[in-house]
């Protein structure tokens, strides 16, 4: 079963709760997905974050909610149970308790909670993004603010002069570790072709042991399974086992399934990637805004520690 959205885990995390007794997150992790049936799968999806799954994210925002509305308390530090009010709640025999049920039900300070700000006056109406939880959100934005910048630096990528594309590449190398981690060195190693592409060879490493045969090149349209034919032939000419085919538009499939039966080792960077990767190592972009994002240590308000 696909993982339910984190509202949809409320109600069946409550009445886990019902006994009275602390529990732990992961036992109650464990109670709801058997309760929804969700398969092993499911349940391993990382979010986009990669730091948690999307199953995990859910369960632990619907305690979240839970217990900002006053249905449920933390003891220590990953444990819960639940509160008088919230056993006065199950009482009531809910069908379901959504955003829209705690802000009706829940305590006032849940109102404050799922505020958007403090101008808004008065409870609101659950919006549509109540169905992905806050963490979601965020990587949904985060995603999206990193695809938008992708295309800007393509964009840019395709308007420089071949000069300045030479130089963007070598600094993106160096910046991997290749080329010996100096540019000086990757300069040297490289040569103009005089066609606006950059074409040489650069160290793997910094000893030198094994070399990498580059060629990157401001393609308009899709590259073809020829270019890369012919590249991997020109490896032989240097000595190389290994190659990095960059371009700025993108690679056919026919391309693409061609580096796989070859016994060289050749990557493709599409523009795509190279715009990917320029973010990934912090060439030609600068950090706007860091946010981080901060847990209770419960620990700390244990005073037997």
């Amino acid at each position: 079963m696909v993982v339910p959205d984190f509202q949809s885990f409320m109600l069946p995390l409550l009445t886990f709760a019902a006994d009275g007794k602390e529990h732990s997150q992961r036992d109650a992790a464990d109670a709801l997905a058997l309760h929804f049936k969700i398969t092993e799968p499911d349940r391993r999806e990382i979010l986009s974050s990669g730091r948690q799954t999307r199953f995990d994210n859910r369960v632990a925002w619907a305690n979240v909610y839970l217990r900002k509305a006053g249905f449920l308390e933390s003891t220590r530090r990953g444990r819960f149970k639940i509160t008088e009010r919230g056993s006065e709640i199950l009482k009531s025999n809910p069908s379901r308790i959504d955003v829209k049920f705690l802000m009706k039900h829940g305590d006032i300070k849940f109102r404050e909670f799922h505020r958007p700000s403090s101008k808004v006056e008065g409870p609101r109406e659950p919006s549509t993004e109540t169905i992905r939880t806050p963490r979601e959100v965020m990587d949904a934005g985060y995603i999206e603010l990193r695809r938008d910048l992708a295309q800007e630096l393509l964009n840019n990528i395709k308007s420089c002069s071949p000069r300045f594309f030479e130089h963007l590449v070598l600094d993106l190398l160096v910046a991997m570790g290749y080329g010996g981690g100096s540019r000086k060195d990757a300069g040297e190693a490289i040569g103009q072709t005089g066609d606006g592409g950059v074409d040489g060879i650069i160290k793997e490493d910094k000893l030198g042991l094994d070399a990498i045969y580059l060629q990157a090149k401001r393609w308009e349209g899709t590259v073809g399974r020829p270019v890369v034919q012919a590249f991997a032939g020109s490896l032989e000419g240097h000595r190389a086992r290994k190659g990095v085919l960059i371009t700025t538009s993108q690679f056919s499939l026919e391309a693409q399934d061609y580096v796989t039966r070859i016994e060289k080792k050749i990557i493709l960077i599409n523009g795509e990637e190279l715009a990917k990767l320029m973010i990934d190592y912090g060439i030609g972009v600068a950090a706007d805004a860091i946010y981080e994002i901060k847990r209770l240590d419960i620990d700390y308000f244990d005073e037997e520690l």
